[in-house]
């Protein structure tokens, strides 16, 4: 397996042979999701001595998907400050996925730019490109980007879902009548609402605050259990909101669009209700 757009092989038989063990053993590990395993392989491989922009670049993956996303921008720096070539492009993209999560706009954009001018078949920077112009508005842009990387890699990359308004409005009227009737009326009040995507103050009501495309739904307000007639703050008026696009890329079809949307419904109504995170987890709704 190489790179996406790399001339270079992480099983390059030219290579010691414990070294290409280990950036193999690595790939493989963070496929699987090990990424500790991912992490602590890459890092032997580093203490090598050897140039191995494999290795930054897989280290940067692992430390990516485990949150930690200042270490993560360093390790895909180091690629972009050490190599030239196809694999400057793949560290490009990939830090461009970290700018996006810690809401670094401008400079996100800028790490897209460069990765699509370098590689401009590079699918990943396609994809987030697509992010920031559906951010601003520009739809028919974002398609494009979006189409982009779906034909270099759809399997990565699939198509969004549309979801209409009315698939909401039947799902969330079929998830209603699932209810109990005392907990229907006591949803009567709180109006399910349809947004594009979520606000940046909201991302960034957060600690730390959480990527634009990672949050599906959100329940705003106060919730049944916390409710209280000394605090007049309690009894403003509920509201869950469901986020169209993110649903949309979440899915890869009509079916699993469907149960995302309903699982979404069902954990913020679980909010509503007063249940915490690890509460929706045990229920299988998180």
């Amino acid at each position: 397996a190489c790179l996406v757009g790399s001339e270079m092989c992480i099983r390059d038989r030219s290579r010691p042979p414990q070294l290409v063990k280990l950036l193999a053993d690595a790939e493989d590990a963070l496929a699987e999701g090990r990424l500790e395993d991912a992490e602590s392989l890459c890092r032997a491989a580093i203490l090598s001595g050897e140039q191995l922009a494999e290795a930054h670049f897989l280290l940067g993956e692992a430390l990516r998907d485990q949150g930690r996303l200042d270490e993560a921008e360093g390790a895909f720096r180091s690629v972009i400050l050490s190599f030239d070539g196809p694999v400057a492009a793949d560290a490009w993209a990939a830090l461009a996925t970290v700018l996006l999560q810690e809401l670094r706009w401008e400079e996100c954009r800028k790490a897209t730019n460069r990765a699509l001018r370098e590689a401009p078949d590079n699918p990943e920077a396609a994809w987030v490109r697509g992010i920031l112009r559906e951010r601003r508005g520009d739809n028919h842009g974002a398609l494009r980007d979006f189409s982009r990387a779906w034909r270099i890699d759809p399997v990565s990359f699939p198509m969004p879902i549309p979801l209409s308004d009315e698939l909401v409005d039947a799902v969330v009227s079929e998830c209603l009548m699932e209810l109990h009737p005392t907990l229907r009326d006591y949803l009567s009040n709180v109006p399910v609402l349809l947004e594009e995507f979520p606000s940046e103050a909201l991302l960034r009501q957060y600690e730390p605050p959480i990527g634009p495309t990672q949050i599906l739904g959100y329940f705003s307000g106060t919730s049944i259990a916390e409710r209280s007639l000394e605090n007049p703050w309690s009894s403003l008026p509920a509201a869950i909101v469901i986020f169209r696009t993110n649903l949309q890329r979440f899915s890869r079809d009509r079916k699993e669009l469907v149960e995302e949307l309903r699982t979404t419904l069902f954990h913020e109504v679980g909010h509503f209700l007063g249940l915490s995170e690890s509460d929706l987890e045990e229920r299988g709704l998180d």
